[in-house]
């Protein structure tokens, strides 16, 4: 008897604690010359362009430096880290994956003004 009111307060605890760690959109910070590390939660408005992988002997610096390297190539304006991981079969080999993205350039206002007429 007790366990069933407790359920949904319980419940609803749970699922109002999951919004506290998701985080609010922010946007990115101003496009450079070189690609930026961002995190998940300012990709709103960007556009996703892919994912890179790297495989290097080294420290994680040598795998974001690649990581860097990579995106550079590529023309990202930014790119967001997904996993750096060292448990490969071979030591001091590590794997890491990440997100390229670059600065919308579509014009959403001309859009919805061509449709309207």
């Amino acid at each position: 008897m007790v366990m069933r009111r407790f359920t949904p307060l319980l419940l609803a605890l749970l699922l109002s604690s999951c919004s506290i760690l998701e985080g609010k959109p922010t946007a990115p910070p101003a496009a450079t010359d070189t690609p930026q590390e961002i995190r998940r939660n300012q990709t709103e408005g960007l556009q996703r362009m892919g994912t890179i992988s790297v495989m290097i002997y080294g420290s994680p610096m040598d795998v974001e430096a690649a990581l860097k390297a990579k995106a550079t190539a590529a023309k990202a304006d930014y790119y967001v880290i997904i996993m750096i991981d060292d448990s490969t079969v071979v030591p001091g080999q590590w794997y890491s994956q990440a997100i390229l993205y670059r600065k919308n350039t579509q014009n959403h206002s001309s859009f919805f003004k061509a449709a309207r007429e």
